[in-house]
This record gives C-alpha cells, structure tokens and sequence, in this order.
C-alpha cells in the first residue's frame, strides 16, 4: 500500500505553505504501510512560539483552499507542538527544540518519504 494521488497533492499543498512562512527540516514519509488511520506525516519545524502558529495557519488556509478541512487539531495553546489531522494526512509543526527531542524521523525512518518539490526543500533565499 501506498499514500494515495490525493493524500500526496496534500503533502506537497502543506509542504509548500509551511515553507512560506519559513518553516525548517520540511520532510514527508509515506506511513500507509504501518498505520490504518492515514497515510502521510509532514513534519516541520519553527525556530519560535511565533513561527508554529503562522506556518500552521498557512498550512490550514492553503488546505482549505484546494478543500480539506481539518478532523482536528492538538497543541495549539502552547505552541510548541502542533498537530493537525487532516485523514489522510497528519500535520506536525514542530518548535526546533520538541523536533531534536522527539525525533520523529528516527521513529518513522524505516517509511519511505514522499519527494517534494525543490522549490520546498531548497534554502530559502529571499530578498
């Protein structure tokens, strides 16, 4: 099994929005084949409090602008962690700190990731 044509157009919509607004370490890992509930994580980091809550915002508006809705949402209060569950996709945004202490990737290693595209795994170079 594999993420489905619609849960990586997700993955990408979200990588791209995350990485707008700056976001760090953007990475993508195809879970299907370990869990039922859904079929990709995207994870990405902020370097402050300030920076999660606008990259999940972006992440939330450009998803509503191609139709997906949020099933839920955990961490917003804090923002340091926070997770967005769209079905089919799981969105982390990460402060750098929990993203170093939990290791996700290490923890999903064995999945294979999902190829986003250049202009969202480059350095950004803005002006």
């Amino acid at each position: 099994m594999t993420a489905t044509d619609h849960a990586v157009e997700l993955v990408v919509t979200a990588a791209r929005a995350a990485s707008d607004k700056l976001a760090q370490q953007i990475i993508a890992f195809d879970v299907s084949d370990q869990l039922a509930i859904t079929d990709a994580f995207l994870l990405a980091s902020a370097t402050n409090d300030r920076q999660v809550r606008a990259i999940v915002d972006e992440v939330e508006d450009k998803l509503r602008e191609i139709g997906a809705k949020p099933i839920r949402r955990e961490g917003e209060r804090d923002g340091r962690w926070v997770l967005i569950d769209y079905g089919e996709i799981v969105v982390h945004v990460q402060h750098e700190e929990e993203r170093q202490f939990y290791a996700l990737e290490r923890l999903w290693r064995d999945c294979p990731t999902i190829p986003l595209p250049a202009d969202v795994t480059a350095p950004h170079s803005r002006g």
